[in-house]
């Protein structure tokens, strides 16, 4: 058992070095105070990058709030009479994907945008992740012994984390 535990931390180890580093972050609108009359979203967003893949988490009063998503000049004016969509969902905790790179705007009807219940903000591409240095040849055994043994050795570790995933759920 405790072979299984070290084979288990070492593929672990090995996967995060070679696997990419992505991951979606998911913003609670309006920090600890959520989709509230008491924040300034502009200065909330401000020097936060949204990416493809995030998600915008709002948290609010069901009974005196909503979440509409409108356009510029929907946002610049607070009006909610024809909403792109409305996230209300009923329960006061709506969870909106940034699924497509665009100016989006968010606002409260029932009066609250004109208190500053409104966000503006940009999803982007992520960035290319960095590129990796160049690899330096030092010979071609060098070559020879990572092909025919680290991809190999690697290529193992991933089957047996596979393995121990289908045995253990």
């Amino acid at each position: 058992m405790e072979s299984v535990k070290l084979l288990l931390l070492f593929s672990s180890l090995l996967m995060m070095t070679i696997m990419p580093q992505v991951s979606a972050l998911r913003y609670m609108v309006g920090g600890n105070m959520g989709w509230s009359p008491s924040v300034n979203y502009t200065l909330w967003a401000k020097g936060k990058q949204f990416y493809l893949g995030d998600w915008l988490f709002f948290v609010y009063d069901r009974n005196q709030m909503n979440v509409l998503e409108v356009n510029q000049t929907d946002y610049e004016s607070c009006n909610s009479d024809h909403p792109l969509v409305n996230w209300t969902g009923g329960a006061g905790r709506d969870v909106v994907p940034l699924n497509v790179t665009k100016h989006r705007y968010f606002i409260s009807g029932k009066g609250f945008c004109y208190g500053g219940m409104k966000l503006a903000i940009n999803v982007e591409k992520p960035p290319p992740p960095p590129s990796a240095a160049p690899i330096k040849s030092y010979s071609s055994s060098m070559t020879s012994y990572h092909s025919h043994v680290v991809v190999p050795v690697a290529f193992a570790l991933a089957a047996a984390w596979d393995s121990l995933l289908h045995v253990a759920w």
